[in-house]
């Protein structure tokens, strides 16, 4: 049943900001009025434009049954943050059970499938109550053999500077304004977050590292059909020493025609790794162009076509500063999709897909 189908309670509690909480902010973001209420005991009685700047009068509240019951009432709960290994924090358990009892659906990107707990697998079973573990990879993923780089779409993937840089972002805001401009044009969700958006797609940092090109490739094709531009989601940063394996495996397995690069000019340093003092510094603009255009390069030829920034924590002429600066620096044109007018992003697709016909 897709988001649509559906009023969501997201649980969040502890962790409800404008960064670390990507899951719920993103599903506030394109389907607000789905959500009946935010929980997060620290952030109780705001509203959600209160803590992240948009998303409107939805409450954050710190009771579980008062947020079910808000508005119309909540149908189903969404775990809405991605902790370190992706694992049920335990004093959510209690929350959850007390969901499955009142008939509400559990929709949970973890990479701890709650369908497979003892305890609450078994209480949905017993009460009919389906527990959507989103994360869970497909059963027959083919190892990649280049047939993405055959579809007669422009595809474009997103890449980054670092994680939780707004990747799937840009591609939802380019995907929109591709669009409206009259393209035919898909969004491929590789996380759990877009798919909780767009209601298809794998989560590729839960397939086994032999198959996620393979995952990439397959995601490919299905958005090619019907379709003249295809975005695929970024995830992860091929200089991120934890998760540029399953960037990698993106990269070669979309075969993509083009990308865009992704970057929070604020931040200089890969971020959040674990808790550890920052150590992996990120790299400038001009040479992240040049590390992903030569790692493509062996597979499927492919260019850097825009710079994308997340310029969420920059006064407004600090942002146009660093829009400025990336242009500069890159020789590409660049924009915040969010703050500003996402036209010169979508005019270089635009481009790059009259240039393949």
């Amino acid at each position: 049943m897709p988001p649509s189908a559906h009023r969501f309670l997201i649980l969040a509690d502890g962790q409800f900001d404008p960064l670390t909480s990507k899951t719920a902010n993103s599903c506030i973001r394109y389907f607000p009025e789905r959500i009946v209420a935010v929980l997060d005991r620290r952030q109780a009685g705001r509203s959600v434009q209160q803590v992240l700047g948009y998303g409107g009068a939805i409450p954050v509240v710190a009771d579980l049954v008062d947020g079910i019951g808000r508005g119309a009432g909540a149908t189903a709960v969404l775990i809405g943050i991605a902790p370190a290994g992706g694992r049920l924090p335990d004093e959510w358990r209690g929350w959850l059970r007390e969901a499955l009892t009142r008939g509400l659906e559990i929709w949970s990107g973890l990479h701890t499938f709650i369908g497979d707990d003892p305890e609450l697998g078994a209480l949905a079973r017993e009460r009919g109550v389906r527990i959507h573990d989103v994360r869970r990879p497909p059963a027959d993923l083919p190892v990649a053999d280049g047939r993405a780089a055959e579809v007669d779409a422009l595809v474009v993937l997103a890449v980054g500077s670092d994680c939780n840089v707004g990747k799937m972002t840009a591609q939802l805001q380019l995907r929109d304004a591709l669009v409206r401009r009259g393209h035919r044009t898909s969004f491929v969700a590789t996380g759990q977050t877009g798919i909780f958006i767009e209601g298809w797609g794998i989560a590729v940092d839960a397939v086994v590292a032999d198959f996620i090109a393979g995952a990439a490739e397959q995601l490919v094709i299905q958005g090619a059909r019907e379709h003249d531009i295809v975005l695929v989601e970024g995830q992860g940063s091929l200089v991120h020493p934890g998760y540029s394996g399953v960037t990698l495996g993106l990269l070669h397995g979309s075969c993509p025609d083009a990308m865009i690069l992704c970057h929070q000019p604020s931040r200089e340093w890969i971020g959040d790794y674990h808790g550890r003092s920052p150590w992996v510094r990120i790299p400038p603009l001009a040479a992240l162009v040049d590390l992903h255009e030569r790692a493509a390069a062996p597979v499927r030829p492919s260019r850097v076509v825009g710079v994308c920034l997340n310029t969420f924590d920059l006064s407004e002429q600090a942002a146009r500063e660093a829009v400025a600066r990336a242009e500069d620096e890159t020789g590409l044109p660049a924009t915040d999709p969010v703050r500003f007018d996402p036209a010169p992003l979508v005019t270089a697709i635009e481009d790059a897909a009259a240039a393949l016909r």
